[in-house]
């Protein structure tokens, strides 16, 4: 009887033994799943009308925002929809036009041009009704290895967003462009390099097929990481209009005018860039 109720209790605690790793392994399988899970969204210059947003939020979980003009517009027309767009559900992607290279030739110029545009995003960001913390992403059109003055105007700008209570971060090139006999750069790379482990969120572009898929829109986006830039917290992966030539084993993805459409807009009215993050809020400003 005694050999009975031991053999009994070893079978229990070894049934115990069991269930508890297998509690375990589904619990990490879990927590596994869910840090890989991938968020997509859209962005673009002009606000798309409050008619599309309904529509958009079927496919995307964030929209871009503009606390500035974009490039090339001389008004923003963004301003004022924080809150509707907060009510279909929209996270945030928030955005602040970067000076071009030609704008601060010198260091005087790179240190009063970041200082100032530092200032106006985060008035801008205050305005719009944005928690002090977001993140506020400095929209940078140049590419490859950056003149050291237009490196110091970025740094300058990231340093005056943290003042003012804000995460830097920072939309620029995560493609490889040549910098050198057999070498290459990501203008990524240049300004992380060049941030002394400060620390920025990077929102790369990288268009190029593959590893774009083109203008898709799946419902599980591959990671950020896959733009070629490991540390990319979000990774735009389609522009429109498609640049042919970068888009060409992925052409057949666009619409027959170049551009990008959500599945939705079944009249092609709002051409967009699609996006995937880590993150369904990337700039923290749905809060």
């Amino acid at each position: 009887m005694k050999r009975f109720l031991a053999l009994l209790g070893l079978c229990i605690l070894a049934c115990g033994i069991a269930l508890a790793a297998i509690a375990e392994l589904h619990r990490s399988k879990t927590q596994s799943a869910a840090a890989k899970k991938t968020y997509l969204g859209f962005d673009r210059n002009i606000y798309p009308g409050d008619e599309a947003l309904p529509i958009l939020r079927k496919s995307f979980l964030f929209a871009s925002y503009w606390l500035s003009p974009p490039p090339g517009e001389k008004t923003n027309t963004w301003l004022g929809k924080r809150e509707l767009l907060r009510s279909y559900g929209f996270g945030f992607l928030v955005l602040f036009r970067g000076r071009g290279i030609r704008e601060v030739k010198s260091s005087g110029a790179a240190m009063q041009a970041g200082t100032d545009d530092g200032k106006n995003a985060a008035a801008a960001a205050k305005s719009e009704g944005f928690a002090s913390n977001i993140t506020i992403f400095l929209d940078i059109e140049e590419g490859g290895r950056l003149p050291s003055n237009y490196i110091a105007y970025i740094l300058k700008w990231f340093e005056e967003i943290s003042r003012a209570g804000y995460h830097p971060g920072v939309y620029c090139s995560g493609m490889p462009v040549d910098d050198g006999p057999g070498v290459t750069i990501t203008t990524a790379d240049n300004i992380r390099n060049s941030a002394n482990s400060r620390d920025i969120t990077f929102w790369v572009y990288n268009d190029f097929c593959p590893p774009s898929p083109g203008c898709a829109f799946p419902e599980n986006p591959t990671s950020p990481s896959s733009s070629g830039i490991g540390y990319a917290a979000v990774w735009q992966f389609a522009q429109s209009p498609g640049r042919k030539e970068f888009t060409a084993k992925c052409a057949a993805t666009y619409h027959r005018d170049g551009n990008c459409y959500a599945p939705g807009d079944t009249a092609y009215a709002w051409f967009l860039d699609v996006n995937t993050s880590t993150s369904a809020d990337p700039s923290g400003g749905a809060k």
